[in-house]
C-alpha cells in the first residue's frame, strides 16, 4: 500500500482518474463509463468537478462503481480531492461534470434532500453529535429529521442499533460530553444507520483512536457490508483501515499545470 505524501499540497493537485487497487474481491476499473444499467448501488460516471465555473478541476474524469455488500475504502495523498469524493458521493453538491447514479439514477435528476435523509447515512470525522444531548435523543434526532414512519418504537429502536454497534443498552440515556471518542463514535454509526439507509459513508472514522478500537470499528462496517448487504464507502488515510477493506479506490494526483 502507497502510504500518503504530505508533499502534495491541496492547492496544486487535481485528481484524474483514480488508480484501483484490486483487492481479493476486485475493485473496478477506474477509467471506465458506468453504464445506467449498473448493479452498483452508487457510482461516479466520468465525474469532474471545479469550485468556481471554468475554474481549476478539483477531480477530473472519476469513473467508480460501489457495490452493495463490500467495504470501500477511498484512499490518496492529501489534495487528491477524497473531501470532494465523499461530499458528491453523499449528495451534499453536484459534479460539474459527469454524473453521480445512485441505483442506476442520476442524483441531479432525484430529490438530494430525500436521497441525504432515506439512502445514505453520513459518518463525519467530528462526529457532529450534540454534546448537551444524551445518546438516545441524538439518534431519534436523526430518525426525526428523516421523515420516515417507523413500525417500533423509537427508543426500542436505539437499542438495537447500540447492540449492533457494541454498546450496552445503558448508554442510551448517558450524554455524549461524558463519552470517549471510542464510544462517540459508536454512537455516530448507529445514528447514521437510524432511518435504515443502503449506503454508508465515513469520513476518516478511526482517524483519532487507538489500534484495538480502530479494528473493532472495522468488524462494525464489515459486518454491516457482509451481514446486512449494505454499501460501506470509507475516506481514510489509513494503510491498515485500507487493508481491512473488501476494495481500495485510491485517487492520483496530477502535478500543478
Amino acid at each position: 500500500m502507497t502510504t500518503e505524501q504530505e508533499t502534495v499540497a491541496p492547492e496544486t493537485t487535481e485528481a484524474t482518474a483514480a488508480r484501483p487497487r484490486n483487492s481479493e474481491r476486485n475493485a473496478a476499473d477506474g477509467g471506465r463509463t458506468v453504464e445506467s444499467g449498473s448493479q452498483a448501488v452508487l457510482a461516479l460516471d466520468n465525474v469532474s468537478y471545479s469550485y468556481t465555473k471554468g475554474g481549476k478541476k478539483v477531480i477530473h474524469g472519476l469513473s467508480h462503481a460501489f457495490e452493495a455488500g463490500k467495504v470501500h475504502a477511498i484512499t490518496g495523498p492529501s489534495g487528491a480531492g477524497k473531501t470532494t469524493v465523499l461530499s458528491l458521493l453523499s449528495g451534499l453538491t453536484s459534479p460539474t461534470e459527469g454524473r453521480i447514479l445512485y441505483k442506476g439514477a442520476d442524483l441531479r435528476q432525484t430529490d438530494r434532500y430525500d436521497f441525504r435523509s432515506h439512502d445514505v447515512g453520513v459518518i463525519f470525522q467530528s462526529f457532529n453529535l450534540l454534546p448537551s444531548l444524551t445518546v438516545e435523543e441524538n439518534i431519534i434526532l436523526s430518525m426525526d429529521a428523516s421523515g420516515k414512519s417507523f413500525e417500533r418504537p423509537k427508543p426500542e429502536i436505539v437499542r438495537g442499533l447500540l447492540a449492533k454497534v457494541r454498546l450496552a443498552e445503558e448508554y442510551a440515556n448517558e450524554r455524549i460530553l461524558h463519552l470517549s471518542g471510542g464510544e462517540q463514535q459508536r454512537v455516530a454509526i448507529a445514528r447514521a444507520l437510524s432511518y435504515g439507509p443502503d449506503v454508508i459513508i465515513a469520513d476518516e472514522p478511526t482517524g483519532n483512536l487507538d489500534l484495538d478500537t480502530q479494528d473493532d470499528i472495522m468488524r462494525i462496517f464489515r459486518d454491516l457490508a457482509h451481514d446486512e448487504g449494505k454499501c460501506v464507502i470509507i475516506v481514510t488515510h489509513s494503510p491498515d483501515v485500507a487493508r481491512q477493506s473488501d476494495e481500495v479506490f485510491e485517487l492520483a494526483p496530477l502535478n500543478r499545470r
